[in-house]
């Protein structure tokens, strides 16, 4: 895999030994991945990589992670190598972190301690419960509620396209509590699958096999004290989450970008075609330069939202955004035309390049579809004077 990105001043030399030690780690002791199986692979692999070491990014040192604080491009590079080896492994990796990072941000000392450790050692599975039948980029259309009863709250209501569900041991879970109209009034919650009341209604099945169910929570008690941040402040939890994971999505689809990349050279290397090789083309020659432009353009944007984020500490609503759709989008470009490369082998069930173009496909569309991501961008533009750069400039 290409790691030149990482000589570039957003990085330093420890994220070039992260990204050293995680790509042998999954090239030569992840254990093998079952695809027809994704529960049991995805907790296989979350064990493994708690036992290597690698979940400690994903929570902060106080609580047994590896760093002070969250570190998107640790979280970056981790995704970009795993999901350049396996998309299963990335989704392992990815949904420690956001299914805990509400927790992370928001939760009691006495929850943190609770749950943290466990998801850093790989010992509890994470989940975050945001996405409804019908409210899923419209979060104000939430109606899971939950009804304040002395020292609990009552849940009442579902969610549906959630990662992990079914198999997780602790849920990240927003409802409504009313404190106000719209996404102010959405509150967090931790949830634990064994409190009655809370049922996985549905297991579904995508193109490329993730765990996801849709829950159901039936006067499900939570107590008070699993509140994460104060009531009301749930959209504003979710959303901070959102932020610092949003550039890491980029980061897999760069991962997945690459792979197709290398295959599709090796494959253009060594296919014999009319007295030449498929490289020798011009056509060919064109198409490889293309996808390798669109993935270093997307690899500059995701590392400056994630260097804003690290090194400046400033806001990157817009810089993720941007680093999401274009990471996405360019890489389904790239593993479309790494498929086509391959012609009719490359449709065949199996190949690298046919599971890459299955995996791609949903990174366009969770947290944010690419549509949102532009009306993101559009937003933080709109909102901001061009004559005053105080926002948006280190102080």
């Amino acid at each position: 895999m290409d790691r030149s990105m990482l000589d570039l001043p957003f990085y330093g030399p420890e994220h070039r030994a992260l990204s050293e030690a995680i790509f042998k780690w999954a090239a030569t002791d992840m254990p093998a991945v079952d695809h027809d199986d994704a529960d049991a692979a995805c907790s296989r692999l979350v064990r493994a990589l708690g036992e290597a070491g690698f979940l400690r990014y994903c929570v902060p040192a106080e609580f047994g992670g590896a760093l002070p604080a969250l570190d998107s491009r640790s979280l970056c590079i981790a995704r970009e190598t795993l999901a350049y080896h396996d998309g299963l492994a990335d989704f392992a990796f990815a949904m420690q972190g956001l299914g805990s990072g509400a927790i992370t941000l928001a939760g009691s000392p006495e929850l943190q301690r609770e749950v943290l450790p466990r998801v850093a050692s790989g010992e509890w599975i994470a989940a975050f419960a945001l996405t409804e039948p019908e409210a899923g980029s419209d979060v104000g259309a939430m109606r899971c509620e939950a009804r304040r009863e002395g020292d609990h709250y009552v849940l009442n209501g579902e969610k549906t396209w959630i990662s992990n569900g079914g198999i997780a041991d602790v849920y990240c879970v927003f409802a409504r509590t009313g404190e106000a109209p719209g996404t102010r009034g959405i509150s967090a919650f931790v949830v634990y699958p064994d409190m009655p009341g809370f049922d996985v209604a549905e297991r579904l099945e995508v193109i490329a096999p993730h765990p996801l169910a849709r829950l159901r929570f039936n006067d499900l008690r939570v107590p008070a004290s699993h509140l994460l941040g104060a009531p009301g402040e749930g959209f504003k939890v979710a959303m901070r989450t959102l932020d610092i994971f949003r550039a890491s999505v980029a980061a897999a689809a760069l991962g997945f970008a690459r792979r197709a990349l290398d295959e599709a050279l090796a494959h253009a290397r060594g296919r014999a075609m009319f007295g030449h090789t498929l490289a020798d083309f011009q056509l060919t020659q064109a198409k490889l330069g293309d996808m390798a432009t669109d993935i270093d353009a997307a690899a500059l944007l995701t590392a400056r939202a994630a260097w804003r984020r690290d090194v400046q500490k400033l806001p990157t609503t817009r810089e993720a955004a941007m680093a999401k759709m274009t990471a996405t989008e360019n890489a389904q470009r790239v593993i479309d035309a790494a498929l086509q490369m391959h012609g009719g082998q490359g449709v065949r069930v199996g190949v690298k390049v046919e599971s890459l173009y299955r995996e791609i496909r949903a990174l366009r569309i969770y947290e944010g579809a690419t549509e949102v991501q532009k009306l993101i961008v559009a937003r933080e533009l709109l909102k901001n004077d061009p004559t005053n750069r105080e926002s948006r400039s280190p102080r």
